[in-house]
């Protein structure tokens, strides 16, 4: 078998692996809307419909896993493609991490339907939140997709957004619980499930630093925003 011969099949094998993690990261940003459906409209249903697909993400992370140690087994890849699996790795890491705040906000929605006074909170509130976290994701899909370093370091100085939403959400929440303590139960609900919105954007901006590994052979986690731009130039 020829050595081109092979370079192409190697060349198939991760444009696969891209497919699926792009495929994963598609539901993982599906999930979210209904969650965000499901807490705009305390809709019990569309909560449930998000925790029946929780396991297919598992399942995808898993498979993408599988593809991975398969692909390096066989083909003993040279240091710039390990590198591309390993930032797959870390991406799908984070998709699925994502997956498992979105089930905990499909959770949060659905006790604080059962708390018996849910339209008596700010829920709607999260709304800005919500939505800033699934632009977030949507954009990391693209970035991945086309692996432009420059969009990447938009959505890593875009999260700060997200942050900002929840500590003002936090606040307003204190205020209102300090009004009625009566709600202090289904309150803390809709904190955690703010806290979930937060981290889904965090993951997204994880993923963004993996795409400037991949491209760049820098790993930018836990540095400045200078560093960040210093890399990417």
């Amino acid at each position: 078998m020829s050595d081109k011969h092979i370079s192409s099949q190697f060349d198939a094998e991760l444009n696969s692996i891209s497919t699926h993690v792009l495929e994963m990261g598609g539901l993982v940003e599906s999930q979210l809307h209904q969650a965000v459906y499901a807490l705009v409209n305390l809709s019990t249903e569309s909560a449930d419909q998000v925790l029946a697909n929780e396991a297919k993400i598992n399942q995808m992370e898993m498979q993408i896993d599988h593809e991975i140690i398969s692909t390096i087994g066989r083909r003993q890849p040279t240091a710039r493609d390990l590198r591309f699996l390993m930032a797959i790795s870390r991406t799908t890491q984070n998709l699925e991490r994502a997956g498992d705040e979105v089930a905990r906000i499909a959770r949060m929605v659905k006790s604080i339907i059962q708390s018996g006074s849910p339209r008596n909170l700010p829920s709607k509130e999260l709304r800005v939140a919500a939505d800033l976290a699934a632009a977030l994701l949507r954009k990391t899909l693209d970035s991945f997709a086309r692996l432009d370093t420059a969009m990447a370091v938009a959505i890593i100085k875009e999260d700060h957004q997200i942050d900002d939403e929840y500590n003002g959400f936090m606040r307003k929440l204190i205020t209102y619980i300090m009004e009625d303590p009566r709600t202090i139960s289904p309150s803390l609900d809709l904190l955690f499930l703010a806290k979930s919105i937060e981290r889904v954007g965090d993951h997204a901006k994880n993923i963004a630093e993996q795409i400037i590994f991949i491209v760049m052979g820098e790993d930018v986690r836990h540095t400045s925003m200078d560093k960040v731009e210093s890399v990417v130039g």
